[in-house]
């Protein structure tokens, strides 16, 4: 299985469905399921940014899944879009946001499953 390990407060605003694209440097070809890892670390400038959203901030676990479904090349007009569908979460980044992960079939575990993460779409047992 595949899994992605994203940073807190992302991996939350994901797995809670408030965050349909994971931005990439780079481009993938795969498409399918993987499981969302919270990576130990958290951008703790963002948790105010997120306050309101109720997120359950868990680290170094396997908070959920989700499955990749297209990985579109982000230009002007597509940031555009996504911030009119959420300006808070999709607002001006400090990421370098060159491809986007369409992610579809987000579920959340009702336990997070303890477990380092590592760089890149990695596998897991």
């Amino acid at each position: 299985m595949k899994a992605l390990t994203i940073k807190q407060p992302w991996a939350s605003l994901i797995i809670n469905k408030h965050k349909k694209y994971e931005f990439r440097s780079w481009k993938t070809n795969y498409r399918g399921k993987i499981l969302i890892h919270a990576g130990k670390s958290i951008e703790k400038d963002m948790l105010k940014k997120f306050e309101n959203y109720n997120l359950d901030i868990n680290t170094s676990s396997i908070i959920g899944e989700a499955e990749i479904v297209d990985c579109i090349l982000v230009d002007e007009k597509f940031n555009e879009e996504l911030r009119e569908i959420d300006p808070i979460v999709y607002g001006k980044s400090n990421h370098v946001e060159t491809y986007a992960w369409k992610l579809e079939n987000i579920i959340k575990y009702d336990k997070p499953i303890p477990c380092k993460g590592k760089l890149g779409l990695w596998n897991i047992e």
